[in-house]
């Protein structure tokens, strides 16, 4: 059996990579990934392919926040940056939940693979 962390970080390396150009196709595939280097089975491999995909949303989601932040601060400087901050964090948790679509996405993928693996 396979490191699940590593096999989490190597799937969602796999799902940012593809995920630009196959949305949906993408997380399911570094699912997949997951799954097969995490082995032990369905339960695992499905664990390791949510995992990736949960750290795809928290990733995408920090950094809609830092990019509003940062464009808020360039354009109209502290009152700018505060705004920037409020939208960014509403767009950010938006962001994060159309982005479980692709954990679970990855979770599916991850639970093929784990029986591929096994």
């Amino acid at each position: 059996m396979g490191n699940l962390w590593f096999a989490a970080f190597i799937g969602f390396i796999i799902s940012v990579v593809l995920g630009w150009a196959l949305p949906v196709v993408g997380p399911l595939i570094g699912g997949l990934v997951a799954g097969l280097i995490a082995g032990g089975g369905i339960g695992r491999g499905a664990l390791a392919g949510f995992l990736a995909g949960i750290l795809g949303a928290i990733i995408v989601g920090i950094l809609a926040v830092i990019g509003l932040i940062a464009l808020g601060g360039i354009l109209g400087g502290v009152l700018g940056a505060l705004v920037g901050g409020l939208t960014g964090t509403v767009i950010g948790i938006l962001i994060f939940a159309l982005t479980l679509f692709g954990a679970i996405a990855a979770a599916i993928g991850g639970l093929i693979g784990g029986a591929i693996a096994k």
